[in-house]
């Protein structure tokens, strides 16, 4: 799948630690890995603001859209429209939907139809593939 936003391994690399992303941020956007639940910096973050890619900078999420699903996980019950592109994950003999930033491809995380506001969906993020950007106060 081709994206917007192309970049060698070694950019992607060279990228995050210029913006001083988490260690594990080059393995979960450019691999698809997985935090452990519970150890991402996001998980109990509940300040007004948005959700961006660590990679691109892409907005994903409204920080109102973000719930405690009690998983482990930052989740969201509803991403910017258009800032995020499914694919069926057919690995760990599970059929899911994994979630790539439609900008540069980073893999996001999950997205499960049990989540419990009017969408019915629970974006389900690693945190090392997001930053938050608080609400600018304005006078």
């Amino acid at each position: 799948m081709n994206f917007p936003i192309q970049k060698t391994e070694a950019e992607w690399r060279e990228l995050l630690a210029a913006k001083g992303a988490e260690a594990r941020a080059f393995d979960v956007t450019r691999h698809a890995h997985t935090e452990r639940p519970y150890t991402g910096k996001y998980e109990q973050v509940w300040a007004d603001g948005s959700y961006h890619c660590i990679c691109c900078g892409n907005t994903l999420f409204d920080a109102k859209t973000k719930f405690d699903a009690g998983c482990g996980w930052p989740s969201f019950s509803q991403a910017v429209p258009g800032a995020i592109t499914e694919i069926t994950d057919r690995t760990h003999g599970m059929v899911r939907v994994e979630t790539v930033c439609s900008q540069c491809g980073a893999h996001l995380g999950h997205v499960f139809d049990d989540g419990p506001t009017d969408t019915g969906l629970r974006y389900c993020m690693n945190s090392a593939s997001l930053e938050h950007a608080p609400t600018k106060d304005t006078p």
